[in-house]
C-alpha cells in the first residue's frame, strides 16, 4: 500500500509559484533576480479598503461568518454584476471563497463526473488541466494561436463540443495571453452552446481580470447573453483589478441557489468562511465610489507598460510578440530565439525522460534565469497537453518600468548569446542527476 494516494498524481501545480526555489537558488548566488513570473500587481491595496478591514478588526468582528459570505458582501457582489452584465443575480446565488481559484475545483468537483469531457483554453490558467485530470475527466484543451491574438470563436469550439462534453471554461481577459473575446464572439459561442450542447451543461466564466482592458475596450461575458444565466458559473475576485492578492477575496455566482448551496458546503468542509473583516473591506471595493480612481490610475500604468514593453521585445532578435488586449501579461513567441541559440538541438540531445519533463521553451527559460536574472514562464506552464513545439514565454508587467527595462535588456543580451547557452547546457549536463535537465 503506497503512501500517497493515485490521485494525487494527477494533480498539477502552477509554476509560477513552483519557480520560487529556482529564483531562490539565484538570489542565494548573488545574483539580482528581475521577477516576471508572478501574476500580481505591483500596487498595493487601496488605503480607503485597508481601513475598513482594521476598522472591523478593531471592532471585533473577527469571529465565524456565515459559510457563504457575509449578506453585505453578496449583496454587494450581485448588485456588481447585475450592474455590469445586465442580469439579475440576487445574494442567494452568491459564494464568497478564499480568492478566485477554488471555484475551479469547486466547480469541477460539483458538476463533473469522471470520463465527463471538459473544454478548456490552452494557452490558459493552469489549474484548469490540473483540475480536468485530478477529478478523472477527459481534458479536451482548446488550442489559442497568436496571429488570432488568442481569441477564439464558436467555429473553433464546434469541432470539440460532444455528447460527453459537460464543462465549457472560459477566460476572458486571459492569463497568460492577454486575449479578450469579443462581444459578438461571446454571442457567437452561446449561440453554438444553446444549438449543440446539452442542456445540463456548465460554463465556467474565469472573469478576475474583468477591470483590466486597454484602448477603451469595456468587459464582456458570456453571461449576458440570452441562455446563459442559467447556465454559468461566474467567478471573479478581488485579487486582481484591486491589487488584493493577499486578502483572497474571490466569489462566485451559480445559476441557482440549490447549486450555490453545494459551493457553500464545500466551503464549510474545507475551510469553514473567509474572514469578516476581509470581506467587509470588499464590499467598500464596489461601493465606496473612491476606488473607481485607484482601479483607472492602476490599469492607466500597466497599458503604458504594455505599450513600451511590445515594441522592446519586438526589437528583440528572434521575439515576436502581440499586443495583449487585457490582463498584464504578454506572451512573445520566442521560436526563433530558440533557433538561432540552437535550443532545439540541445533539447533533441536531452536523454527520453528529461524531454518529458521540459521544453525547448522550458530550457530558455531556465538560461534566462539562471545566467542572465530574468524569470519567465514558459509555454507549457499554461496546459502542457498538445503543446508540443510551441515555444512562448509569459512576462507579467505587473513590475516597475525600472524593471521591464532592465528585463527585456537582458533577455536582448541572453538571444545574442548563443556560446553562452551551450556552456550553460554543458554545465547542467556535468551535474549529471542534479542538473536543472536530469
Amino acid at each position: 500500500m503506497a503512501v500517497i494516494a493515485r490521485r494525487i498524481s494527477h494533480l498539477g501545480t502552477e509554476n509560477a509559484f513552483k519557480l520560487g526555489d529556482d529564483i531562490q537558488r539565484c538570489l542565494d548566488r548573488g545574483m539580482d533576480v528581475i521577477r516576471f513570473n508572478l501574476g500580481a500587481p505591483d500596487f498595493r491595496s487601496a488605503p480607503h479598503l485597508n481601513r475598513v478591514a482594521s476598522d472591523a478588526l478593531d471592532a471585533g468582528r473577527s469571529g465565524y461568518c456565515d459559510p457563504a459570505g457575509i449578506l453585505p458582501f453578496r449583496q454587494a457582489i450581485a448588485a456588481h454584476v447585475t450592474r455590469t452584465r445586465g442580469v439579475e443575480a440576487g445574494p442567494d446565488r452568491v459564494v464568497v471563497t478564499p480568492g478566485a481559484k477554488p471555484p475551479i475545483g469547486y466547480t469541477l468537483q460539483t458538476y463533473v463526473d469522471e470520463g465527463d469531457e471538459v473544454i478548456y483554453p490552452s494557452p490558459g490558467f493552469p489549474i484548469y488541466e490540473s483540475w480536468v485530470r485530478f477529478v478523472g475527466a477527459v481534458p479536451v484543451p482548446l488550442h489559442l494561436s497568436d496571429d488570432r491574438d488568442f481569441a477564439f470563436n464558436a467555429d473553433d469550439l464546434s469541432t470539440l463540443i460532444t455528447e460527453r462534453t459537460k464543462l465549457i471554461i472560459l477566460c476572458s481577459p486571459s492569463n497568460p495571453t492577454g486575449g479578450v473575446l469579443s462581444r459578438d464572439e461571446l454571442a457567437g459561442i452561446a449561440a453554438l452552446i444553446r444549438e449543440r450542447c446539452r442542456p445540463d451543461i456548465r460554463i465556467y466564466s474565469d472573469e478576475i481580470y474583468e477591470q483590466i482592458l486597454f484602448d477603451g475596450l469595456e468587459h464582456e461575458s458570456i453571461v449576458s447573453h440570452p441562455g446563459m444565466e442559467e447556465r454559468t458559473v461566474l467567478a471573479s475576485g478581488h485579487s486582481k483589478g484591486f491589487a488584493m492578492t493577499g486578502w483572497r477575496l474571490g466569489w462566485a455566482v451559480l445559476p441557482t441557489a440549490e447549486e450555490a448551496a453545494v459551493f457553500k458546503r464545500i466551503n464549510i468542509n474545507i475551510m469553514s468562511c473567509v474572514p469578516p473583516f476581509l470581506q467587509e473591506a470588499g464590499v467598500a471595493a464596489y461601493e465606496d465610489p473612491a476606488s473607481a480612481g485607484v482601479v483607472r490610475a492602476m490599469v492607466d500604468e500597466f497599458e503604458r507598460r504594455r505599450d513600451w514593453i511590445v515594441p522592446a521585445l519586438n526589437a528583440v532578435p528572434g521575439v515576436r510578440c502581440r499586443t495583449p488586449k487585457g490582463a498584464f501579461y504578454v506572451f512573445p513567441d520566442v521560436s526563433r530565439m530558440c533557433e538561432s541559440l540552437g535550443v532545439g538541438e540541445a533539447y533533441a540531445a536531452l536523454p527520453a525522460g528529461a524531454r518529458s519533463r521540459t521544453t525547448p521553451a522550458g530550457m530558455l527559460q531556465m538560461f534566462l534565469l539562471y545566467r542572465y536574472g530574468v524569470a519567465t514562464m514558459d509555454r507549457a506552464s499554461f496546459g502542457r497537453i498538445g503543446a508540443e513545439g510551441q515555444d512562448f514565454l509569459r512576462l507579467s508587467i505587473a513590475n516597475s518600468m525600472d524593471d521591464i527595462r532592465r528585463g527585456v535588456a537582458r533577455i536582448g543580451a541572453a538571444a545574442e548569446d548563443a556560446a553562452g547557452f551551450a556552456g550553460f547546457v554543458a554545465e547542467e549536463a556535468a551535474r549529471g542527476d542534479e542538473g536543472l535537465f536530469a
